[in-house]
């Protein structure tokens, strides 16, 4: 009764374990922060420790089950198309219609359908609706022009035992204006298994060869086949070009084969859905002792072909034929003094950790580790740049799994038993690919689409790439709610260090007006990314003059963006400056996190790169007037500096030439080539180039503002 006469008893509330973690974590954000990018870098280098051997995932691929059924008769016959391909480069100065020409009678001997595509090359100008959508496939009067076309051969072999539903698509980019060894043996390759597999009863999927046509392009010959092949003309390209060029004479205008003496269909053909691609090309010999095969995987905006792919591909190199498979590595990394000692530090504790229990297999060879982490840098560096390695990035932007085969002969093939050999060698190995994709009953799904690559046989899954990413970006919030606490406390210093050194949590009871502090900050924000989509969307007026050098292109491009960012800080005026920096920075900061977070979705490698650059320029950028009032100027000083170096090194063109020289070197860079960058991320309508302009650069805008503020 004397506890009800007091009164009713208050119960203190309780705090959550949740609340409690994270008011610590903010109280002690820049130890935490320093950790997470601290332990980010560290996992990313350790990635090629943690990769896995490559396994086949799809047990109906059965790579290597069947004996090779390549002949001598299919290698003679492809040597003997080497042999007339070479004898048109010496009697005609450019064999421009009679490569097509012998390339059909030779399929039409071998009782397959034939057609010939015509083209002209896409223009590789900036638009704004075709930046977000596929290219428009009309045959309108702008692309098309009074030169020569370029000409595809496409060859197509019905399966005895299929459908007609699914196909299996060889290609074979080739110059048709001068076509030299390399081309026809390339040829000879893909002719050796067309003429196979034109006589095989085990076939289930339509076999498609389509010579391209390199004129214009290996890309540009293979996409625009494709896009015809998926977006049927119903206006024929020789039609509109007559009625453009009525006095020209269309040389190409092929409606009889002149060597066999028979009409040929003109129309495009198709056969079923396409399973799988492979492109076909040689290079001139290596310095090894065994053939050489590279593959190259790498599509448009990070994309990469199933896994099972590249390991049948793999596979069949190097255990049937005894090939040698590579691919990219940065060799600026290879002799790199600091990736030996991280590289020993790591053998030293696998050899450890083996001693104290046999099972615990950590660590690698030290000249392991180097050539996966330039394999790893590699892959990252052209996944990021969001531009295909090869002609098969055209098959990616249709989801249909490709790769490029880059096959050096050991040595000189110029004698015939030489060149025989070679042709046999290679047609086993795309004979084996062909039949393992052939037992295929539906499309490849099994295995990894996202993957990195840190050998032929090494690769490191999405579950291990993204822990990385994980910790570089976990401090972002973290310093985002830390700011947001500490710049709406009553009497808040303007002194980060003095705030965060309290011994207090920074979380105080902040009045309702106070709680809206943030939406000052946030205007500005906004005003930022949205002069950064004007800055985005002006090289589509600076592309209209065809007289201006890259280099001009490029300076006119900053300069309209300085004039449009100072007119933009006029139209706000003086209100800008009056806002807490320590709240913009917080807004600043979660735009960039949310940034980040949504490219990781579209390509991996390019937030991985934007996390390394943007995460400690957010982290350590603080106002310059505040450091030059402060007490410790040593302390200022180095700030100072940290500041000065994060915001060059940010900023987008200093980044680009800074991982071009440290991917080939920095002798011959040119300014240009920033603006000659940007518009092949045009052509390719690569997100890399949205992330530049929509998350990068205001970042990097921002925190020049907030050195800059007025504290």
């Amino acid at each position: 009764m004397g506890e009800n006469e007091t009164g009713p008893t208050t119960r203190k509330k309780r705090v959550r374990p949740l609340v409690l973690i994270g008011i610590l974590l903010m109280s002690h954000h820049v130890i935490f922060s320093v950790a997470c990018y601290v332990a980010g870098v560290v996992a990313l280098l350790l990635l090629p420790v943690l990769a896995k051997n490559t396994y086949i995932s799809e047990n109906a691929l059965m790579p290597g089950s069947a004996n090779n059924m390549l002949s001598n008769a299919d290698v003679t016959d492809a040597s003997k198309l080497v042999s007339d391909i070479m004898g048109l480069k010496s009697k005609f100065e450019n064999a421009g219609i009679e490569v097509p020409l012998i390339l059909g009678q030779h399929i039409a001997n071998l009782g397959a359908e034939v057609s010939y595509h015509r083209f002209h090359p896409r223009p590789d100008k900036f638009h704004l609706l075709h930046f977000f959508s596929s290219h428009d496939v009309k045959v309108v009067p702008d692309n098309v022009t009074c030169s020569h076309p370029g000409m595809n051969t496409v060859g197509i072999i019905r399966a005895p035992g299929g459908d007609g539903k699914e196909a299996i698509v060889l290609v074979t980019p080739y110059s048709a204006v001068g076509a030299d060894m390399k081309d026809a043996l390339s040829l000879g390759v893909a002719y050796s298994v067309f003429s196979l597999l034109s006589r095989v009863s085990w076939l289930a999927k339509d076999i498609i060869w389509l010579a391209a046509d390199t004129r214009y392009g290996e890309h540009e010959s293979v996409a625009a086949w494709l896009r015809e092949y998926y977006s049927p003309l119903f206006t024929s390209l020789s039609e509109t070009r007559s009625k453009i060029c009525p006095a020209n004479r269309d040389d190409y205008n092929v409606n009889q084969n002149l060597v066999a003496g028979k009409e040929l269909p003109d129309g495009f053909r198709r056969a079923g859905t396409m399973a799988a691609a492979l492109v076909i090309k040689v290079l001139s010999g290596n310095n090894h002792a065994e053939d050489t095969l590279g593959m190259y995987a790498e599509a448009s905006n990070g994309q990469m072909p199933n896994l099972d792919l590249i390991n049948v591909v793999n596979y069949l190199a190097v255990h049937r034929e005894g090939m040698r498979v590579k691919v990219e590595k940065l060799w600026s990394l290879m002799n790199s003094k600091c990736l030996r000692i991280f590289g020993q530090v790591i053998e030293l504790v696998g050899n450890v950790a083996r001693s104290l229990n046999p099972q615990w297999r950590f660590g690698i060879p030290v000249a392991d580790y180097v050539e996966g982490v330039a394999t790893l840098a590699s892959s990252l560096h052209s996944q990021a740049l969001g531009i295909p390695t090869g002609p098969h990035g055209a098959f990616r932007d249709y989801q249909i799994d490709a790769v490029t085969l880059v096959i050096s002969p050991k040595v000189s093939v110029n004698s015939n038993a030489k060149q025989r050999e070679f042709l046999s060698r290679s047609g086993r190995l795309v004979e084996g690919v062909v039949r393992s994709v052939n037992n295929l009953l539906e499309k490849f799904h099994q295995s990894f689409f996202l993957y990195l690559l840190t050998g032929p046989s090494k690769f490191v899954s999405v579950g291990v790439y993204m822990i990385p990413f994980g910790l570089l970006i976990a401090p972002l919030p973290l310093m985002a709610a830390s700011l947001y606490a500490n710049g709406n406390k009553p009497g808040a210093s303007s002194n980060l260090q003095n705030s965060s050194s309290n011994s207090e949590p920074p979380i105080a009871p902040v009045s309702i007006l106070e709680s809206w502090r943030w939406l000052g900050p946030a205007k500005l924000v906004f005003a930022v990314h949205t002069w950064a989509i004007a800055v985005a969307l002006l090289p589509y007026f600076i592309s209209k003059n065809q007289s201006l050098t890259p280099t001009t292109s490029l300076l006119s491009w900053i300069l309209l963006s300085l004039i449009s960012l100072h007119l933009m800080y006029l139209l706000l005026g003086s209100r800008s400056d009056k806002q807490g920096w320590q709240v913009l920075k917080s807004v600043t900061i979660s735009i960039t996190f949310i940034g980040l977070c949504l490219m990781s979705i579209v390509n991996f490698a390019t937030a991985e790169i934007g996390a390394l650059l943007l995460v400690p320029l957010c982290l350590m950028i603080h106002p310059l007037m505040s450091d030059l009032k402060a007490s410790r100027k040593l302390e200022a000083i180095a700030r100072i500096s940290c500041n000065v170096v994060l915001v060059i090194v940010g900023f987008p063109p200093v980044a680009f030439f800074l991982l071009k020289g440290l991917a080939v070197g920095y002798a011959g860079i040119d300014i240009g080539e920033f603006w000659s960058w940007v518009e092949s991320l045009w052509a390719w309508n690569s997100a890399t180039y949205l992330y530049i302009v929509l998350v990068h650069l205001p970042c990097c805008v921002l925190c020049i503002h907030i050195v800059l503020h007025p504290s």
